[in-house]
């Protein structure tokens, strides 16, 4: 899929000179970057050295990002499987936790196939509030610094005329489960999300309501991301250093991109203070990766002319 994002040529490492950076993505800060949700707009405000709460907001200008419904809806699309919680029916009003794989309908709405037998069925057929737990796959270092959403709804049987559909899309992600998929029972349930809670990592959290969950859509860079921060981490280290200097203000030892999106990429830097995180934005919004790679290029090249 990525046979034409490797950027080796453009991106030779040679010495430059500093260039002026637009105002409005200088990004400099104390401490590790920490953006609070404001709100349920979707959209983070920016604080300093707070892990949650409101906090005094930063003069600094916030760099474009994707809203949290965005941000979840990717996750969802990319993810296999959840941590689903029904409510106990054995000990009233516990949680009960199930490793539960899903698949998605058109609307974003998970979909499970569970058998009579299994203790969460039994949960949700008397009573169907639940929750599912996604987090971000291929996780590396602190679990607690990587995304993860929990969707909160009710699962309900599938009704008879769309089981056919259901069917469809979950074999599609789930080849194996034709071997148990029409035993008798085994049946088709769909959660209707009813809203949603978003954690970006640390300092990065906050609710936000179904009907943005329902309106988003994924990244359109998701199915390539891992590989495009791979080939950026593998072979341009440097020109990352480059432009972290340059767009976020900082100036490292060495520095590795952790996500990619279509607005721009969040990178981890070690400084002579500590490691500490930023986002720099993309001089212009990119809808593949045949346009992210140009616009890497562009930046990268942009930094060594000057």
């Amino acid at each position: 899929m990525l046979g034409t994002f490797p950027l080796n040529r453009q991106l030779k490492p040679r010495r430059v000179s500093l260039f002026l950076v637009p105002r409005t993505w200088d990004t400099r800060e104390s401490g590790i970057l920490c953006r609070i949700h404001g709100g349920r707009t979707g959209m983070p405000s920016l604080t300093s050295g707070k892990h949650a709460g409101s906090g005094a907001v930063s003069n600094q200008t916030a760099v474009a990002e994707p809203t949290f419904a965005e941000r979840a809806r990717t996750l969802v699309y990319l993810g296999r499987v959840g941590s689903l919680s029904t409510l106990s029916r054995k000990q009233q009003g516990f949680p009960f936790g199930s490793v539960m794989p899903y698949g998605l309908d058109d609307h974003a709405n998970p979909i499970f196939l569970i058998s009579t037998m299994a203790m969460h069925t039994q949960n949700v057929q008397a009573d169907p509030r639940s929750s599912l737990l996604v987090t971000q796959p291929d996780t590396i270092g602190d679990p607690l610094g990587a995304s993860r959403v929990t969707l909160l709804g009710n699962i309900l049987p599938v009704l008879v005329p769309e089981v056919a559909e259901a069917r469809k899309l979950y074999l599609a992600r789930y080849a194996n489960s034709k071997y148990w998929v029409d035993f008798d029972d085994f049946s088709f349930y769909r959660m209707d999300v009813v809203d949603v809670y978003y954690v970006g990592g640390f300092g990065v959290m906050g609710w936000f309501p179904a009907s943005e969950y329902y309106s988003g859509q994924p990244d359109p860079l998701a199915d390539a991301a891992r590989d495009i921060i791979q080939h950026m981490n593998t072979d341009h280290g440097d020109a990352l250093v480059l432009l972290a200097r340059e767009f976020a203000g900082i100036e490292s030892q060495e520095v590795a991109m952790t996500s990619v999106d279509r607005l721009g990429f969040q990178v981890r830097l070690k400084t002579q203070d500590g490691t500490r995180g930023a986002r720099i934005s993309f001089v212009r919004e990119v809808s593949s990766p045949a346009e992210a790679r140009k616009v890497l290029v562009e930046m990268v090249g942009q930094v060594r002319r000057m």
